[in-house]
């Protein structure tokens, strides 16, 4: 058929990238054949020139919800998702506690009807400094095992995978074909790709410690402070966050920063320091050698765009328009391709990525 040559290229292997190239590969009314372009694959877990194996990858109040409807629909979409896949193992199911030092009317919560079982605790359960607490239940992900999970899900359906670096949207134009479809979720290289340049993207800096402790079962935050948007406004914030896994068993993600606009991958040993202290007091047996083991320390840079994510469809016309006038020599003259931008997720992109992912394939299907 005609209709099987057309192509759907997914620029970027980062947890949007995947989640909507999966989406696609197992939708039955999708008829382009579907291929992965990214200079980071699932096997370069290591690789600080991406971010999602570095991402504490739980669910968590974010700003960005609390005021957009559209991010709100994305994250409950992917919440269900997500806790709909506890019994897969890929899931952790956690038992969470919040402590603040101050109380607040839980009513003015707006997550409060997405996560489960949500109540006070009672003042004995709650550690000093700390004057009120909340538990409920939310759920995390191991990227170290879920993206993989995704690129196996999508090689045994038939998805293809090319590793390189792309520069101009002028260099995918062979691959997507003058009837195929680009998804751009190149994360902050949108920052830089010819054709692109969304000078509204900046990092946010996240510094954490991955430690290895069987006796940390819940998801924990300490803030001095709680509003309707985020439980923490600070650079410096207080997480505890356990994963699944079958290979990665017993890991705990403790955290960590929120620096905008830093773009250090360096670790900083002080923060590491204070990050250990913080976490800590929420956690004592952490300092307890003989069953908490440090992993390792993760310096990662979280997406974030000016205004919110990006998901939107256009049509990009060649040669490439761009302000100075420095498109490379060799650009083509005339065409067009249909383009569906979808990155800028900040520090949410896992507990949006189905719900975005979702939106995507649907703007991917009106250009069909």
């Amino acid at each position: 058929m005609e209709t099987s040559q057309k192509h759907l290229v997914v620029l970027g292997a980062g947890v949007i990238g995947l989640t909507v190239a999966y989406l696609a590969a197992t939708d039955p009314d999708v008829v382009f054949s579907v291929t992965v372009v990214a200079r980071d694959m699932p096997e370069d877990m290591n690789s600080q020139a991406w971010t999602s194996p570095f991402a504490g990858a739980n669910w968590a109040p974010l700003p960005a919800a609390a005021t957009d409807k559209r991010v709100l629909n994305w994250e409950l979409a992917s919440f269900n998702k997500f806790w709909d896949m506890i019994p897969t193992g890929l899931v952790k199911k956690l038992p969470s506690s919040i402590y603040l030092k101050q109380a607040i009317d839980t009513s003015e919560l707006w997550w409060g009807n997405l996560v489960r079982e949500l109540h006070e605790l009672d003042r004995s359960e709650i550690p000093e400094p700390y004057k009120f607490g909340l538990e409920y239940y939310t759920i995390s992900v191991n990227p170290q095992e879920y993206i993989p999970w995704l690129k196996s899900e999508l090689l045994s359906r038939g998805v293809s995978f090319e590793q390189w670096h792309v520069n101009s949207l002028e260099d995918l134009r062979p691959l997507v074909g003058p009837e195929g479809v680009l998804v751009n979720a190149s994360s902050l290289g949108s920052r830089s790709i010819i054709g692109v340049e969304d000078t509204k993207l900046y990092p946010i800096r996240g510094q954490t410690i991955v430690v290895k402790s069987p006796l940390i079962h819940g998801f924990a935050v300490g803030s001095g402070t709680i509003n309707r948007r985020r439980l923490n406004a600070e650079e410096e914030s207080t997480y505890i966050i356990p994963r699944p896994g079958t290979k990665y068993t017993d890991t705990v993600i403790l955290g960590g920063t929120f620096q905008s606009g830093n773009w250090d991958t360096s670790l900083d040993m002080d923060i590491a320091k204070r990050i250990f202290e913080r976490c800590a007091e929420l956690a004592p047996s952490l300092k307890n050698t003989e069953v908490t083991k440090i992993l390792k320390h993760q310096v990662g840079l979280r997406p974030a765009r000016e205004g919110g994510a990006r998901v939107e469809a256009e049509a990009v016309k060649f040669p490439l328009n761009t302000a100075h006038n420095l498109v490379p020599w060799d650009s083509a003259e005339g065409g067009s391709m249909q383009v569906v931008h979808a990155y800028g997720f900040g520090g949410g992109g896992y507990q949006a990525s189905w719900g975005a992912a979702a939106e995507v394939l649907a703007l991917v299907k009106k250009l069909e």
